[in-house]
């Protein structure tokens, strides 16, 4: 089945849109990408997503946006079907994240969230069957919504019993992968091999990825940049050791798994905070994003060393993040400094076994959750976000070829002459 996913982020930067082939052999699923683009948010528009992120607007902006960001998403959709130089009719289903607004999290329990990028919108400008709004059932079921990239991980990540020393009934013995998304937030889904069927992978947000740092660029050029490109901003500071163990002691960090987060903690509002605390320590902007840098780094690796599940033989980054080169280094030695050891830091392109690549990953999930969707499958991983049980997720909203899609015969239905 050919697939379509679509994911805008944390970050909103852009709609990642990936074209996958997705099937079943042995019991196992199996993916491989057929092509990928990115289509950049316009200006205007990634104002306006910010501005509903700061609850700086009304409910009639919200529903206007709702349907203005859904002819987005189904661009994007068009777009990575022109590039596998292939037509809409050649694609089965769409999975799309849409852009998440509010995730509203209260002593460690989502309540709510909500994304938005009408899928009606997306399945009439492309005729073909979309699946959208995945995280509700897991919410309504008592879990944290996300991380929904690890059934990606759990499906088609798990290492094999040669890494680490695994033993057999025992993964503790020291075969975790830890797989890190970097996208706004951090993510991480730590596995065991794929040889132990009786142990559970522990999935959760780290943190802030790129959200806070994106945001020192923009303060710092006056809106010339609304990232960190090559890190060139932050090398030209020095971070301050003293804030990131600080800021480490904010209550998200010391809270245990589950857990998720989002731009309603990791804020703008909690960046001025910040900021106004470096200023007060005399750092100059420069130095603050390279302390927003090294705060992401300690995070992740603090991360690991309070709540990884065994030790780590590896980790494989993921996102946006993952193309900041002072970061990579920075998480490298800030594992060395919190688990007393030199752990392996491979990006997703390294596995050969990965289907597609780390900037595509999360559109990839999407694509992946559709498919699980249609075939009646459970989406969300329980044992990593919290949920009383598995759950199908998603929304089917019907395209052209719905009838088609799942061997409805439509010929003699018709509301001609109601």
């Amino acid at each position: 089945m050919r697939v379509i996913g679509l994911m805008s982020g944390t970050s909103a930067d852009g709609i990642d849109a990936v074209l996958a082939e997705i099937g079943e052999s042995a019991g196992r699923v199996q993916m491989r990408q057929i092509a990928a683009t990115a289509l950049p948010w316009a200006a205007d528009e990634r104002a306006e997503i910010f501005r509903l992120f700061a609850t700086q607007t009304d409910a009639r902006a919200l529903c206007r946006a709702n349907f203005q960001l859904g002819q987005r998403f189904a661009q994007a959709a068009l777009a990575v079907i022109d590039a596998a130089g292939l037509t809409p009719a050649d694609v089965d289903l769409i999975g799309s994240h849409g852009q998440t607004i509010w995730h509203e999290v209260a002593d460690g329990q989502v309540h709510s969230t909500l994304q938005i990028g009408e899928a009606a919108v997306i399945a009439e400008e492309t005729g073909i069957t979309t699946v959208a709004d995945f995280r509700v059932a897991d919410v309504a079921a008592g879990g944290q919504g996300a991380p929904l990239v690890s059934i990606f991980d759990w499906l088609l990540m798990r290492p094999d019993s040669g890494l680490g020393g695994w033993r057999a009934g025992d993964w503790r013995a020291g075969c975790c992968r830890a797989l890190q998304n970097i996208g706004g937030i951090g993510n991480v889904t730590f596995l065991p091999p794929r040889e132990d069927s009786a142990a559970a992978p522990l999935a959760f947000d780290t943190g802030p990825g790129n959200a806070l740092i994106d945001w020192a660029a923009v303060q710092m050029t006056g809106g010339a940049q609304t990232f960190d490109k090559d890190s060139r901003l932050a090398r030209q500071g020095t971070p301050s050791a003293e804030l990131v163990h600080r800021w480490l002691q904010h209550p998200y960090f010391l809270r245990q798994p589950p857990k998720t987060t989002g731009r309603e903690l990791f804020s703008a509002g909690l960046g001025e905070q910040w900021q106004g605390e470096a200023e007060a320590a005399g750092l100059s902007p420069a130095d603050f994003i390279a302390t927003l840098t090294e705060l992401t780094a300690a995070s992740i690796a603090d991360a690991y060393a309070r709540f990884a599940p065994a030790p780590i033989a590896q980790v494989v980054l993921a996102g946006g993040g993952a193309r900041n080169p002072l970061l990579v280094e920075r998480i490298s030695y800030q594992l060395r400094q919190k688990l007393g050891r030199d752990v392996p830091v491979l990006f997703h392109a390294d596995l050969p076994d990965a289907p597609g690549d780390g900037d595509s990953k999360e559109a990839l999930t999407f694509a992946l959750l559709a498919w699980l969707t249609v075939h009646g499958w459970p989406g969300n991983v329980p044992a990593c976000t919290g949920a009383a049980g598995e759950r199908v997720l998603g929304k089917i909203t019907p395209g052209r070829n719905f009838g088609q899609l799942f061997g409805i015969d439509r010929g003699r239905r018709t509301t001609d002459g109601v």
